[in-house]
């Protein structure tokens, strides 16, 4: 397993050897690649919102009317719909994750980004020393790779 600074020392030993053309042009492409991925959480985040207030509102409709049933077909159709309202749920919680791990991505893909910009193009007389974003500290900010059904556990 490489430690950080040995991937520190290949990345600062393969941009000595790139031409500084070609890092502008990957330098250009890892931020388009960030906004790119910005853009997608920022349209997964309204997604997961609309669709948390209609869940919420269909489970609480819901819980209403199981409350005043007496067992009758009708109230084993509201309790389906509250599976299927559980299941949603669920998948509003990949939603989270895969908003985490893109925040995740673009913050590493900035990390590599400013590297490169520092490490080629050096110093800026008006600007000083180009700032390079912290990369993250954990590997892997979502430890799960499925989606289960289950017990529920709303964020």
């Amino acid at each position: 397993m490489h430690t950080e600074s040995t991937t520190a020392a290949d990345f600062d030993a393969a941009v000595a050897a790139m031409p500084l053309l070609a890092a502008a042009e990957l330098q250009d492409h890892l931020m388009t690649v960030t906004h790119d991925l910005e853009r997608l959480q920022r349209l997964l985040d309204d997604a997961g919102e609309a669709l948390s207030a209609h869940f919420y509102s269909a489970s609480n409709q819901v819980m209403t009317l199981l409350s005043g049933s007496d067992g009758s077909p009708a109230s084993e159709g509201l309790k389906q719909i509250m599976q299927d309202v559980a299941g949603a749920i669920t998948a509003l919680q990949f939603q989270d994750m895969a908003t985490q791990l893109i925040a995740h991505t673009s913050q590493r893909l900035r990390n590599c980004s400013d590297q490169l910009a520092r490490d080629t193009f050096g110093a800026d007389d008006e600007d000083g020393a180009a700032v390079v974003e912290i990369a993250p500290l954990r590997p892997n900010p979502v430890t799960q790779d499925e989606m289960d059904a289950g017990s529920i556990e709303l964020f």
